[in-house]
């Protein structure tokens, strides 16, 4: 069989360029879609099965099957929407500069969203049953903790076998373990006065967001925890006490017991004010629970490392302190795989960048270890 990718090298620059060259920051639903509906074109132009799972204020959601897949046991997880907003794609669109591709998305992760469309149309033509023992989730949230999609996700996790994801990699090799997540949003009021006539008749909620800032990245001295306020907003003018603030606080953790302490940590430390007059309310929580590497994930992680070998790669497991949607499979006990995706670097920076022949080198091997997955019933039903 001819190696698809390079045989169809030109139309797979063509789509990434389409797909990248579209704003589909998580909170900009108009793009979102319109990424979804150049997929659902593809993947229908190809003979899969697309059904639209609406929503009102995200993305809608993609799921892709075969006709005849009745019972599909390999769930295939990807998203569709990228952490910037819209006119980013404006001021930086999409280029290929060598063996790279530069643009917003491109390697996170509208390289494995091509890789994937081309590797389902090859096993289509091939005839391949592996078709029918698939199914795709394509959600639009991830970014923002896939809080909407998480169900179906799950949903379709509970009736698989096997969870393959194909998030991108940074470095060779296959991801089996990640570290969990949550986001927190504290409001801050206060009261606003003239900073130069009447500041003693102000209350600062930019101060107290420095306190508490402070405070929560105290946390991170604890092994295997890591706060971050990424994000601080508040204030009306340069001359006027500060009556509101925003602090956007990102928890990161390596066991679920140690995520458990941290949140009961920054609800204590957002309960109460240090200054007088402010008050305060935290929103958020946890989005997605650490995913530990289980002991019956080993043949469906050796079914990749040993099609790697014959190719000629070597596939170490790897573990993540960025989550995925391999967190919610994964802890389920799901056997599940992740960083299946191309390679590149820089992912959610203005830098960000694809390795183009990763996509031919990884979208091969992932054809290969489908295929592999599928020679026998015994070895899927071993994976349970």
């Amino acid at each position: 069989m001819t190696n698809i990718y390079k045989e169809k090298q030109g139309e797979i620059e063509e789509l990434l360029e389409e797909l990248v060259n579209i704003d589909s920051g998580s909170y900009y639903k108009q793009g979102v879609d319109a990424v979804g509906n150049v997929l659902k074109q593809e993947f229908e132009n190809i003979g899969m099965s697309v059904t639209v799972h609406p929503l009102e204020d995200r993305g809608d959601i993609l799921q892709i099957q075969h006709p005849n897949a009745k019972k599909p046991d390999i769930l295939l997880s990807g998203h569709m929407d990228t952490v910037f907003p819209e006119g980013t794609v404006k001021m930086r669109p999409f280029k290929i500069k060598g063996e790279y591709a530069y643009g917003p998305g491109v390697f996170d992760m509208k390289g494995s969203l091509v890789m994937l469309l081309y590797a389902m149309r090859a096993l289509i033509q091939e005839g391949h049953p592996v078709v029918e023992r698939i199914v795709i989730i394509l959600n639009t949230d991830e970014e923002i903790g896939s809080i909407d999609s998480r169900s179906l996700i799950e949903t379709f996790a509970s009736q698989a076998t096997s969870v393959l994801v194909i998030e991108p990699s940074s470095v060779p090799g296959i991801i089996n373990s990640r570290k969990g997540g949550g986001k927190f949003f504290l409001d801050i009021h206060g009261k606003s006065a003239h900073a130069g006539a009447e500041p003693e008749k102000g209350c600062s909620a930019i101060e107290e967001a420095a306190h508490k800032i402070l405070h929560l990245h105290k946390l991170s001295d604890n092994p295997g925890i890591n706060v971050n306020v990424g994000l601080i907003s508040g204030g009306t003018s340069i001359n006027t006490i500060a009556p509101t603030s925003v602090a956007a606080i990102d928890l990161r953790f390596e066991a679920n017991e140690l995520g458990v302490f941290a949140e009961q940590e920054i609800r204590k430390i957002c309960l109460h004010p240090v200054l007088e007059g402010i008050t305060l309310n935290l929103r958020g929580k946890i989005t997605r629970p650490a995913w530990v590497a289980p002991q019956n994930n080993g043949r469906l992680e050796q079914t990749f490392i040993q099609s790697g070998k014959k190719m000629g790669l070597t596939l170490p497991l790897l573990y993540s302190g960025g989550g995925s949607d391999g967190n919610f499979t994964g802890s389920m006990g799901v056997p599940t795989i992740d960083g299946l995706g191309p390679s590149g670097g820089d992912a959610h920076q203005e830098t960000e960048y694809l390795y183009l022949p990763s996509i031919h080198t990884k979208g091969q091997l992932f054809i290969n270890g489908l295929k592999e997955l599928a020679v026998t019933k015994e070895l899927i039903g071993g994976l349970q």
